[in-house]
């Protein structure tokens, strides 16, 4: 399990360039590694496909089930620039991902110890690490909120 902080910096800019993708969509990045190697990336595609499911987190798990041909993602680490919400932490616990590394935490929604701790409601032994690169996830969130007022 990678324990260097560097190295969650790393993958947490692989999210970041991920969420920047997202055009029209709340900018929010995903990527999910399987013994230290990216196995999925995915950024906000809610509006894009009208499928309100179409979170980077659900993206990513997808994408990773399908490469790996398993519901099972034991052993696996996901970097997501904004703590997720109950849907895709539920999602999360229940595709087994080991470890959660997010950068910005949800005051509205997220699920993952800010608003709610979906861990408690599943006695999941998720493992989170929160506020990696802060501040940049952040603030991707507030340009884009400012360019839509």
């Amino acid at each position: 399990m990678i324990k260097n902080v560097e190295i969650h910096n790393d993958y947490l800019n692989l999210a970041i360039a991920e969420a920047e993708k997202a055009q029209n969509e709340v900018p929010v990045g995903a990527v999910l590694l399987k013994d230290d190697l990216v196995i999925a990336t995915a950024y906000n595609q809610k509006e894009t496909t009208n499928d309100p499911t179409a979170h980077s987190e659900i993206i990513a798990i997808r994408k990773a089930c399908e490469i790996l041909d398993t519901w099972r993602l034991e052993n696996t680490i996901l970097y997501v620039t904004l703590e997720p919400c109950p849907m895709c932490a539920t999602a999360i616990i229940n595709s087994r991902i080991s470890t959660v590394c997010f950068g910005a935490f949800d005051l509205l929604y997220g699920a993952l110890g800010s608003v709610i701790d979906m861990r408690t409601i599943f006695n999941s032994n998720l493992k989170v690490i929160a506020g990696v690169k802060e501040e940049e996830c952040k603030q991707l969130l507030k340009d884009f909120f400012n360019l839509k007022r």
